[in-house]
């Protein structure tokens, strides 16, 4: 029989700042991941979309497409539940979501998400 873990101490006024806080490591985590494949996926969605209409290739976009929109729609799930966790404020996850539309935006903002949850 094995004794019961003892339960972990947590900052309940800014979980963010805890590093021990349940979930909060999964959901950094599970953020970065999709950050960065998001971030690629955007630039291939702009390389798609000059192939499309600087070169008349419309089968790029008619592929890349669909699977960012996919992976974005993820990207939101991921990044709302690790506001939940982190406790931010509605406008700062709503700026962190958008960060996933812009090229090269989601790099920088999963740095400094990064950055700012592991210096707690």
């Amino acid at each position: 029989m094995t004794a019961p873990e003892p339960p972990v101490a947590t900052n309940e006024e800014s979980p963010a700042r805890d590093a021990a806080a349940p979930g909060l490591k999964g959901a950094l985590a599970r953020y970065r991941v999709l950050a960065y494949v998001v971030g690629v996926g955007l630039l291939a969605l702009v390389g798609a979309m000059i192939m499309n209409y600087g070169f008349d290739q419309p089968q790029y976009s008619r592929i890349v497409g669909p699977v960012h929109g996919f992976l974005y729609v993820i990207y939101l799930v991921l990044t709302v539940d690790l506001g939940l966790k982190a406790r931010w404020p509605i406008v700062k996850t709503g700026l962190i979501l958008l960060a996933g539309m812009i090229p090269f935006v989601s790099f920088v903002a999963e740095r400094r998400v990064t950055r700012e949850l592991s210096e707690g």
